[in-house]
């Protein structure tokens, strides 16, 4: 339950306001059954498969995921990642139903993913069309020989009832009180750039003891940054807090949102803290900088460089009517620019376009 699955469920809830009738499928897989996503859809009453895979390529996988397209009178696959992509075009060819992909990064971050991701090329250069997070994103999906005329770019959105006056839960938690919380939400790899941000707390803590500094989320370099935290002698100031369920509490707990990753697309986390009305402090990547405007609804850095991490820290710190204006600043500017409504109105005119290009004007014509 990371950007990509909230940015999916955020996009199905808002789609089925709007009258469409969106199916989640999620792959319970026979050695990793991760399915959460499924879970927490059920929750906000949307349509759900849980299609089950027993390994990388799963040829009884497609023939479930075909029969559950014809059961389901499905007029188009829209594909989330690599996977999905695979067993979705694989399965949507046959019956002639178009499909469609969402790139949200590529981050070759090992020789494995990096193979997926290529594979996953080959895949979106036979899509109807693919919709890149970022202009980033576009730039390397053009790269990769996918048709400039099918890549479409759709900045990810956030459902604001979801963020805002809700209870801070890790604050109650934690029984911290008033004491200052600095935090972050993603997962512990080397991305999100989590050693910049223990760094920066390191040298923001010597004018500010009090200050906590919590991570939330997991991932396989835990013990990486478990090890820093006790050789920097931060035991106690900063906390790895592991998965959580409650994140709007979350969010609502902090007073100050800092981002220091090395690579995104369209970071969800930094829409739902701005939803929150938190201000926030990130590195200049991806799409970035088209929600945190420098001075107006939070602050930038470039990657990598913790004195301007620490610094920007410390300035919304020390000058708390500054971060107050920021997060209110910044909570207007997710509304008004990138609310689940405005995404999924995209989303829907693309799909239109796809539909009419394949001649079905007729289910065209029934998208709202």
């Amino acid at each position: 339950m990371y950007g990509a699955e909230v940015m999916l469920l955020n996009l199905a809830s808002a789609q089925k306001r709007l009258g469409c009738k969106p199916i989640i499928g999620v792959f319970e897989n026979t050695h990793v059954p991760h399915v959460e996503l499924a879970r927490v859809a059920n929750e906000r009453g949307l349509a759900v498969e849980v299609i089950p895979c027993r390994g990388k390529f799963d040829f009884e996988t497609i023939r479930i995921l075909r029969r559950s397209i014809q059961d389901n009178g499905v007029n188009l696959i829209h594909g989330h990642g690599y996977k999905s992509n695979l067993y979705g075009f694989f399965a949507a060819k046959p019956l002639h139903v178009p499909f469609v992909a969402t790139c949200h990064l590529w981050t070759g971050a090992s020789l494995k993913i990096r193979m997926y991701e290529y594979l996953d090329s080959l895949i979106l250069r036979r899509a109807e069309r693919v919709v890149a997070v970022s202009d980033a994103i576009a730039d390397c999906l053009r790269e990769a020989r996918i048709q400039s005329d099918r890549i479409s770019v759709i900045y990810n959105g956030t459902d604001l009832q979801a963020r805002t006056d809700c209870e801070p839960t890790l604050r109650q938690e934690l029984g911290v009180g008033d004491r200052t919380i600095v935090g972050t939400v993603g997962r512990l790899e080397t991305q999100k750039g989590l050693e910049f941000f223990i760094s920066a707390a390191h040298e923001v803590l010597t004018e500010f003891p009090n200050v906590l500094f919590v991570v939330a989320g997991e991932g396989s370099l835990r013990s990486k940054f478990e090890s820093m935290i006790s050789d920097l002698g931060l035991a106690g100031s900063v906390l790895l807090l592991g998965r959580r369920t409650d994140m709007a509490g979350v969010y609502s707990s902090l007073d100050l949102f800092v981002l220091a990753s090395i690579d995104e697309g369209m970071p969800m986390t930094i829409l739902e803290a701005l939803a929150a009305r938190r201000p926030v402090v990130a590195t200049r990547v991806g799409a970035v900088d088209k929600l945190v405007i420098p001075e107006r609804t939070g602050l930038l850095t470039e990657p990598r460089d913790v004195p301007g991490l620490r610094d920007a820290i410390l300035r919304c710190l020390r000058d708390p009517a500054f971060a107050l204006d920021l997060s209110r600043n910044g909570e207007e500017h997710v509304r008004t620019s990138f609310s689940s409504e405005n995404m999924a109105r995209s989303y829907v005119h693309v799909y239109r376009q796809v539909l009419g290009r394949r001649g079905m004007s007729a289910v065209s014509s029934q998208i709202p």
